[in-house]
């Protein structure tokens, strides 16, 4: 009888995070897991074989549970709504703070599988150190951005470019184009220190024009097309526009944002929304998004240490995005 009830909790255990999983991971554009893919075939002109591809993938998905792991968390820190077109796990009354509980499950379960698909490969040691490098990474960066800008405390003189740009860095850069370009590479059996620097130096790029693309959609995305609603103004982030709009506005201006940035009041976003367009922040992004994009093509086609599409699938997936 005993017997049976351990089974009983354990198929609960199990169903429950089959239901976590499936909810949590497969439902974004999947872009991480398929640069790996991408970079796989970049980095091997002459062909990817089939264990090679395997474990492409396996790595590839394995980016993607982490990505789960950290929007749940995420989630949770910012208080967020919706996530992906539909509530945020823990919105769930039936989830709440197990959410953070799942998170970690998440996580473990990345080992899990690196280590049954992956180990005995000559890579896998520093496929390991990598993943959790950048995980630590992510996790610095969003320590910075959660100091910086604490809910419903506003102090805009920590606003600054330099400020943004490392918050941004450590918490998009490494784990969105760093970790599919060296995983890529480590698997393809790359082991110059030059390259590694030089996938370095691109991703951090890739990653800055990227999560400024998540800022300016945050507030001027569709939401039935990004799949969220946009709560920076109101979680009183250090985002970018916020943070050129600081660099652009007069002092009767810069008083409408310190009275109604980072309030938890429709109201106080409409008007900071409203100094937006007074200040014609769209058009300040779509000058940076130009200039940002040429930048970043001719990096990528001046270097010679490694092939320019093992970052030219990426930044193609990004430019123009709207969601």
């Amino acid at each position: 009888m005993q017997a049976e009830k351990d089974d009983a909790q354990v198929k609960i255990a199990v169903d429950w995070i089959d239901k976590m999983v499936e909810y949590n991971v497969p439902h974004g554009k999947l872009n991480r897991g398929l640069a790996v893919v991408d970079g796989m075939r970049a980095l091997n002109p002459d062909g990817v074989t089939d264990d090679q591809m395997h474990r492409a993938m396996v790595v590839g998905w394995c980016i993607e549970w982490l990505q789960a792991a950290f929007l749940v968390w995420d989630d949770i820190m910012d208080e967020s709504v919706t996530r992906r077109g539909q509530p945020c796990w823990f919105r769930h009354k039936s989830v709440e703070m197990v959410a953070i509980n799942d998170g970690l499950v998440l996580e473990c379960q990345i080992y899990s599988m690196l280590k049954r698909h992956c180990k005995g490969f000559a890579g896998y040691a520093d496929v390991l150190e990598m993943f959790h490098d950048v995980t630590y990474q992510t996790a610095s960066g969003q320590l910075l951005d959660l100091i910086t800008a604490p809910i419903g405390e506003v102090d805009l003189s920590k606003y600054t470019e330099e400020a943004y740009m490392r918050i941004v860095t450590y918490k998009t850069a490494y784990y969105t184009f760093y970790l599919p370009a060296a995983a890529a590479m480590h698997l393809s059996g790359v082991t110059d220190a030059a390259a590694f620097a030089k996938a370095v130096e691109i991703c951090e790029k890739l990653g800055q024009f990227f999560q400024i693309q998540d800022d300016y959609l945050d507030c001027y995305g569709d939401p039935a097309v990004i799949g969220k609603i946009g709560t920076d103004i109101q979680d009183n982030k250090c985002g970018w526009l916020v943070v050129q709009a600081l660099k652009k506005c007069t002092a009767e201006q810069r008083t409408v944002i310190e009275e109604n940035y980072g309030k938890k009041d429709a109201e106080c976003e409409k008007k900071i929304k409203e100094l937006y367009v007074a200040l014609d922040m769209e058009a300040v992004y779509l000058k940076y998004e130009e200039e940002s994009y040429a930048e970043l093509k001719a990096i990528m086609e001046s270097q010679t240490v490694l092939p320019s599409e093992l970052f030219g699938a990426m930044l193609a997936k990004i430019y123009k995005r709207q969601k």
